[in-house]
């Protein structure tokens, strides 16, 4: 449980269901397909996302962005 641990460490915030943490670790998640969604603020749900790797070899400047996700849910679903 070393992420568990190490996001309630550094939590900015805590929202009960989700928590807002210090960006500080870069993870590569894997999923089945992006699609819009109403539920969540950025609009978009990962289908089965699942935690790949941690990258250490990464820094938080390198993430994707919120864009990048949005085309690549164009790109599945013809919109958003």
């Amino acid at each position: 449980m070393e992420l568990t641990e190490h996001f309630k460490q550094n939590t900015i915030v805590d929202r009960g269901r989700y928590r807002e943490v210090k960006p500080e670790i870069v993870l590569e998640v894997a999923f089945d397909s992006i699609q819009p969604s109403t539920r969540h603020a950025s609009g978009l749900a990962l289908r089965f996302p699942r935690i790949k790797a941690i990258r250490h070899d990464k820094n938080v400047d390198a993430i994707d962005t919120l864009a990048y996700a949005r085309g690549l849910a164009a790109q599945h679903t013809g919109t958003v």
